[in-house]
């Protein structure tokens, strides 16, 4: 089956999908991940396993949007007053989560179901997001090396940030994850921040 657009949906086919991602989370929990099956998800959300093909194509797939769900930040960065701070905190929660029993879990579904590279880009744009709101509040209190007044102009402050914290930690997480620590994300996050311009 062809891979389906995974929009945001809304109405009955929200219902849907809220009913079949809590039936996968209730499921994974209470018989473990290779217990699933698209019949079994299918009579716990109510809906027919037709249903999930048609809107998923199959059960990687399925995983695959739980997990990129799950990905999505719960809150905002925290603000601890300035931009260093603030980054770093992050980078630290982001790499914790992230490399967590979970997190690598998630990370694993999120992209073996992802025949378009459309979760990549969505998990990309969740770490995007939260590095903007770190930024922005820095450039609100006229930091240096923030970026900008707005718009484009803090696309290379959050792209640096992206390709020397979040990529180097997303590499080690799935390919070298030994050695993983705080001290690393702090070291990233300096080592980005020393190369900002003013």
């Amino acid at each position: 089956m062809s891979p389906k657009p995974m929009a945001r949906p809304g109405g009955r086919s929200a219902r849907v999908q809220a009913s079949v991602h809590a039936a996968v989370r209730e499921l994974e929990a209470e018989r473990g991940r290779e217990a699933l099956t698209v019949p079994l998800v299918a009579a716990r959300a109510g809906v027919t396993p037709s249903t999930i093909y048609r809107r998923w194509g199959d059960l990687q797939e399925l995983l695959s949007d739980v997990a990129v769900e799950r990905l999505r930040p719960d809150t905002e960065p925290a603000d601890h007053g300035a931009l260093r701070a603030d980054l770093t905190a992050w980078a630290e929660q982001f790499l914790d989560e992230m490399s967590s029993t979970a997190g690598r879990a998630y990370i694993r579904d999120a992209l073996l179901g992802d025949p378009d590279g459309g979760n990549a880009g969505q998990c990309s744009a969740y770490a995007a997001a939260q590095v903007d709101l770190v930024l922005d509040r820095a450039r609100e209190r006229g930091e240096n090396g923030a970026g900008g007044e707005g718009g484009e102009a803090d696309a290379p402050a959050r792209e640096a940030v992206m390709d020397h914290v979040v990529a180097p930690i997303m590499y080690r997480i799935l390919f070298r994850p030994e050695g993983l620590s705080t001290v690393y994300a702090r070291e990233l996050v300096a080592r980005a921040l020393d190369g900002l311009p003013d």
